[in-house]
């Protein structure tokens, strides 16, 4: 399954299959978590290197933050975390540095209270084709990225009408936006901002579905990027 596969032929398979997904989300299995920047918050104070690790930057801030590690409820014996990432187009040496920053999650005061255990063997990268759950998670993701970016306006030139796959897409949205609403019990999820906090402290570790809209905490806004 991936998201820009998606057409009117499949689309109901599409439907079928990530309503048992969010099935597991509401039955407390599954938790998903989406993170995204928006191009009018233009970050100050970048060096090259930053630049250059900028995916890693975001990934690192996401993991630590995203998912209420510092919130982890008590376990009688240590936990222990996996992270499995989605293969990473990069050199080999990036991203043996990337797993040895992630590995450092631990040091964070508030996740070492936890006895939180992450072990280098513990931290690899896999192919969505082999775990049916990225799949899932590429569909939900990219149908966020399609929304956000209002994809679903693109015209097919010469014709001023949608093309059968935007259509298509935007139909797959509509029903992923009904699930997470169902899961949440938020009939008024907003997908562009921060999901509200909830009415527990751990909610960002026991939450079934949160949006982050990541803003760097030094930086310049651009009017001019705003969307239409």
């Amino acid at each position: 399954m991936k998201w820009e596969k998606t057409d009117l032929k499949i689309v109901d398979r599409y439907e079928k299959m990530i309503r048992a997904f969010f099935d597991e989300v509401a039955a407390g299995h599954v938790f998903v978590r989406i993170m995204f920047t928006q191009n009018v918050h233009v970050p100050l104070g970048l060096t090259p290197a930053h630049q250059a690790e900028s995916y890693y930057i975001l990934y690192y801030q996401f993991l630590k933050h995203g998912f209420g590690l510092r919130h982890l409820p008590p376990h009688t014996h240590p936990p222990r975390l996996r992270i499995y990432f989605d293969e990473m187009a990069d050199t080999r040496e990036k991203v043996a540095k990337f797993r040895g920053f992630v590995g450092g999650l631990t040091s964070d005061q508030f996740v070492r209270a936890t006895g939180l255990i992450l072990e280098p063997q513990d931290i690899t990268e896999v192919r969505s084709h082999d775990h049916i759950l990225m799949q899932c998670l590429d569909v939900v993701l990219g149908s966020m990225s399609f929304r956000l970016n209002n994809k679903h306006l693109a015209l097919q030139p010469g014709t001023g009408m949608r093309g059968k796959r935007t259509l298509a897409k935007e139909r797959l949205y509509k029903f992923i936006l009904g699930e997470i609403k169902r899961v949440t019990g938020k009939r008024a999820f907003n997908i562009g901002v921060t999901t509200g906090l909830s009415a527990h402290p751990g909610g960002l570790w026991s939450d079934p579905y949160l949006h982050w809209r990541f803003v760097p905490r030094q930086h310049a806004y651009d009017a001019s990027l705003r969307k239409p």
